[in-house]
Parts: structure tokens; C-alpha cells; sequence
């Protein structure tokens, strides 16, 4: 049996056929019809997924909380189609429990984790095999579900859609949130410069033991002049937005001439009043990303990045994961609670 959560007021067809849903074999029809506070996250025992060609299946040892989680429970931020609507979690890390057929050489008992597009909630999930790494051997299964969504996303972001190089200076907004962790070590390990804001001090301070060289508090919104002023007039050459809205707008103020701007989380709104004189005088680059709605294939395709060129830095111990605080499964309402109070500093895990 595997246990999921899922709304109080949903309801799962168990008397249905069973199918494929994008990598994971759930149930046919099983949706939340209601949603809300973290109170509706409840726990349900169902039949536990089987791979089918191209697949393993992974014993859960731990999964986070993501903001993602957050928006679907309040049916702000639905799953793709092809994925649970109602089982959140977008990382895992595990032990392989079953393998299907033509899924690589992965062994029953091997240490991998990974992402996916939700349901990862749950004792056991259904992956392709070609979406997973082995987790190092210095790390916990705690700490490798601390990983993959945040380090994924800061590395696909800065290295591989914006060139970031040795010497660049990035600004990286909400630096205490995981991405924004994540990224502060990524650009030190590579020789560039982070600049990093926050609304509150002490993220600033956490950061700066991170490798972060200059910290700003945000307390009104704007930041674009203080950036100015600690890079000399000159302005940054990348930024990563994790917040949006208004601080877009102030993004591009910070650019400098032929700077990149890589658009990662809407936490403060999906609007922004954007000055294209400066994005055509200074030939900025603008770009969104996201992970979960990705084909299979360009999952892959991280994944493989992710393996060769990232987990090398977390062997050598130059990347770190940052854990907030950790709470059993059963307790996911309680770390939805505290993930909404955005006191977290890291990742918030959920053990099984």
C-alpha cells in the first residue's frame, strides 16, 4: 500500500482502471474537489504503483515543500495534466524498490533521487529511469531531498539558459529562499559575484555564510540603486528573479549594457511594468523558466547536466544543502503552515 495526501473533500475512484499519468500509475479520475488551508492535506492508503517499460519505481525516504505545493493545495497552481492533481510533491530521494523493463541499470537497493511532476507525497513514486541520479555518498536521504528542485532550477537557470561565467555579477532576489540558496553557491563555486536581497536581515546573514558577497534589505520594494552603487555605476550582468511583479521592473534597472534577466517564481504577482527603452537601448536579455511542465525528454536532459556537472561539486563538499526544518509526512500540514510564514532560511523536508 502507499500512503498519499490529498484533500479531505476528494475522492479517488479506486474501482477504476488503472493507467500511466506521465510517469506515475494512479488512479483514473482522482482529483481534489475542494481546495484550501493545510488542514485538507490528510492521509489515504492506496494501491501502491507498479513501472511500466522504462521506469523504476522509488521507496520514498524523504520529499519538500515547495511554494509549487503551497499554490496547488489552494488550486492556484495546478499539475500538468499528465500527473496527480491531488498528491503534491515535486522531489524525492529514495531507494529503487522496482524496475520495469529497458530502464537502465539501475539495482533494487540503489540510492537515487530526483524530480517529478508531483506525487511525490507518498511512500512510493513512479519515475522514468532516465529522470533520476544516484544520490552521493556523504549525503542523507534528507539532505538529497533537499537538492534537486532547487539546485536543478538555480543551475539549468544561471549555467545553462544565461551563460553564466567566471566573473559575472549576479543579483539573485529572495536569496534565503531554497532556489535562492542554491544559487548563492552555484556562483561562488564558479567564480562570479552574487548579490542578494531579502526582506529580513538575518536571511542576509545566513547568506553571507553561504559565499554571498553583499546583502541588501528590501523593505519598500526597491533595491536598484543600492545595486548600482556596489557594482560602480555599472549594474549586473545576470539576474535571477525568484519573486516577480514589481521587481522586474526594478531587474532591468539594475541590468547593465547586454545583461540577462531569467524570470523564475511569481511569488509577488505575474505583472510587471517593464521599460523597453532600457530593454532596446541596452539590448537586455529576457527570459522565463520553469521545470514541471517540461517534456520528458528535456527532463532528461537536466537531469543528465545535473548528474555530470553538479553532484561532482556536492562530492567535493563546494555545494551544500540547506535544510530549514524537517517534519514527518503525517505532519505535511504543519510544514505547509510554516513554509507560509516564510521564516524559512533552506528546505523544508518531509520524512517517511
Amino acid at each position: 500500500m502507499i500512503r498519499r495526501f490529498q484533500s479531505s473533500e476528494s475522492r479517488s475512484l479506486m474501482n477504476e482502471p488503472v493507467s500511466n499519468f506521465g510517469g506515475f500509475r494512479v488512479c483514473q479520475n482522482s482529483r481534489i474537489s475542494k481546495f484550501g488551508e493545510p488542514e485538507v492535506l490528510k492521509v489515504q492508503e492506496v494501491e501502491a504503483p507498479q513501472p511500466e517499460r522504462g521506469e523504476v519505481r522509488v521507496q520514498v525516504k524523504a520529499t519538500s515543500v515547495n511554494r509549487a505545493d503551497v499554490m496547488q493545495r489552494l488550486g492556484k497552481y495546478p499539475a500538468p495534466s499528465d500527473c496527480p492533481q491531488d498528491i503534491p510533491g515535486l522531489e524525492f530521494a529514495g531507494v529503487v524498490d522496482a524496475i520495469g523493463d529497458g530502464a537502465g541499470d539501475w539495482k533494487k537497493g540503489d540510492r537515487v533521487f530526483g524530480l517529478c511532476g508531483g506525487g511525490a507525497y507518498a511512500e512510493y513514486v513512479v519515475v522514468h529511469g532516465r529522470t533520476i541520479a544516484p544520490i552521493p555518498a556523504n549525503l542523507s536521504f534528507s539532505e538529497a531531498a533537499a537538492i534537486p528542485e532547487v539546485f536543478i532550477t538555480a543551475y539549468d537557470a544561471l549555467v545553462s539558459q544565461m551563460r553564466l561565467v567566471p566573473g559575472d555579477n549576479v543579483l539573485i532576489s529572495a536569496v534565503g529562499s531554497g532556489v535562492g540558496t542554491a544559487a548563492v553557491q552555484i556562483v561562488k563555486a564558479l567564480g562570479a559575484r552574487s548579490i542578494g536581497t531579502s526582506r529580513t536581515q538575518e536571511k542576509l546573514d545566513q547568506a553571507k555564510e553561504l559565499g554571498m558577497d553583499d546583502g541588501i534589505l528590501v523593505g519598500d520594494g526597491k533595491f536598484s540603486e543600492q545595486v548600482l552603487k556596489l557594482t560602480g555605476g555599472r549594474g549586473v550582468d545576470l539576474v535571477l528573479e525568484l519573486t516577480g511583479g514589481a521587481y522586474v521592473e526594478e531587474d532591468i534597472d539594475c541590468l547593465a549594457a547586454q545583461g540577462r534577466l531569467i524570470v523564475v517564481g511569481l511569488v509577488a504577482g505575474a505583472k510587471a511594468n517593464v521599460n523597453l527603452g532600457k530593454v532596446l537601448s541596452s539590448r537586455l536579455e529576457i527570459k522565463g523558466t520553469t521545470l514541471r511542465r517540461r517534456p520528458l525528454e528535456e527532463k532528461i536532459q537536466v537531469t543528465n547536466v545535473f548528474a555530470k556537472q553538479v553532484l561532482p561539486l556536492f562530492e567535493k563538499g563546494l555545494l551544500k544543502p540547506i535544510i530549514a526544518e524537517t517534519f514527518k509526512l503525517e505532519n505535511a500540514a504543519e510544514a505547509h503552515h510554516f513554509m507560509q510564514a516564510d521564516k524559512n532560511f533552506g528546505k523544508v523536508i518531509l520524512t517517511l
